[in-house]
């Protein structure tokens, strides 16, 4: 055996087994096609990394198995990396609903996990192309373009399909299904969402628009801001709502959550009957958007004029907006991809194949996804730390 462990893949859940199998004492050698480790990392949350959560519980990731990602999240948990950052003299800040990022620069934490890598005596192998894995007789080889390796372990921390500019395949889930290991559908996720023609033509003009506001999937909703887009929807409230969205569904937005829409249209109606609808409406939203909102409502007379009918016409679409996406913007900018490696085959605590001993899966390959703000680092983190402790 050349190595004790082959990590395939240096991003956050990679790095992060390297770390703890050489802190120790395991012969480690971690392998990426990419230039440079991390660079999910380093294009994270503008350049800032969003590296964890505050608000870390189970029932915000999404999964056929919910409680698969607990042992993991528990044992290794946001203050532990928090402790880690903070050992390493990294600055963060709080920014929005738990999200913590780098006062500086994402690469700070690139610089940390790299110095870790080190200090552990882990090898890293960059610009190198990965091929098959095969089972031998105590362990694994692993096909690279600098040779065969072989090792009693091998961890699979390629990621998933998202974001294919960086590099991104389905590699991992190939590995897995040459073991028999079944596969959940994946699909992208934290994603804009696109529409069809005839509501572009209206959604167009207000591009640039954001505002905040609710929007809902079925059951599930999330109070954050949307964006409009020439191809759509986007922001953090959508971007979220898209990983529970399904093709054919209508997602429902509440431009002003918590507010009495009806009530207040009809105080205005009483208290400046000579304003216009579009007036009234931007003291509350960006005027483009309240232009766009008189025009759909279809009104063109003062609000003294507005029927009872009208109002509560207006308030609906306002608070019960419904529209129905087409598609989305894909992998080229889903920050993940929901579906991978199914959790029924896999250890909780380890992360190892329950079929295949020695064989490893950690991070976005899973099926685990967090939601936008954190959520799948602090997977990354706690899965690669689960998987350190095991090979």
């Amino acid at each position: 055996m050349n190595w004790d462990a082959i990590i395939l893949g240096a991003g956050a859940a990679g790095m992060m087994a390297a770390i703890e199998a050489g802190r120790r004492g395991r012969r480690v050698l971690i392998i990426d096609h990419a230039k440079a480790p991390g660079e999910k990392i380093r294009i994270s949350g503008g350049g800032r990394c969003n590296f964890t959560n505050l608000q870390i519980a189970p029932e915000r990731f999404l999964s056929q198995n919910p409680r698969f990602a607990l042992s993991a999240l528990k044992r290794f948990t946001q203050w532990d990396f928090i402790g880690r950052i903070d050992a390493a003299g990294i600055a963060w800040h709080e920014k929005t609903l738990g999200q913590l990022f780098c006062d500086g620069s994402a690469t700070q934490v690139i610089a940390m996990l790299v110095a870790d890598i080190e200090r552990a005596g882990v090898t890293l192998w960059l610009d190198c192309t990965l091929g098959a894995v095969r089972r031998e007789a105590e362990g694994f080889a692993v096909e690279t373009s600098r040779g065969l390796q072989t090792a009693r372990a091998v961890v699979v921390a390629t990621g998933g399909k998202s974001i294919p500019k960086m590099g991104a395949t389905g590699y991992g889930y190939r590995v897995a299904e040459s073991f028999g290991l079944p596969i959940v559908e994946t699909r992208p996720a934290l994603v804009p969402l696109t529409f069809a023609e005839h509501e572009l033509a209206w959604m167009r003009p207000l591009a640039g628009v954001s505002v905040p506001g609710r929007v809902s999937a079925g059951r599930v909703g999330f109070d954050e801001a949307l964006l409009f887009t020439h191809r759509g929807l986007s922001g953090p409230a959508v971007l979220q709502v898209s990983s529970y969205w399904r093709e054919g569904e209508a997602i429902s937005i509440d431009l002003l959550p918590g507010r009495d829409v009806g009530g207040e249209l009809r105080a205005a109606k009483a208290g400046q009957g000579r304003a216009a609808l579009r007036t009234v409406l931007g003291r509350w939203l960006p005027e483009r958007l309240a232009r766009h909102l008189e025009e759909a409502a279809g009104v063109a007379v003062p609000m003294a004029e507005l029927s009872g009918a009208a109002i509560d016409r207006v308030a609906a679409g306002i608070g019960e907006w419904r529209l129905t996406p087409v598609g989305s913007e894909g992998y080229r900018t889903a920050e993940v991809t929901l579906g991978g490696v199914d959790t029924a085959a896999l250890d909780g605590r380890t992360m190892e194949a329950k079929g295949v001993p020695g064989l490893y899966f950690i991070g976005e390959v899973v099926d685990v996804t967090g939601w936008l703000g954190g959520y799948n680092f602090q997977w990354a983190w706690s899965s690669g730390w689960a998987a350190g402790q095991a090979i």
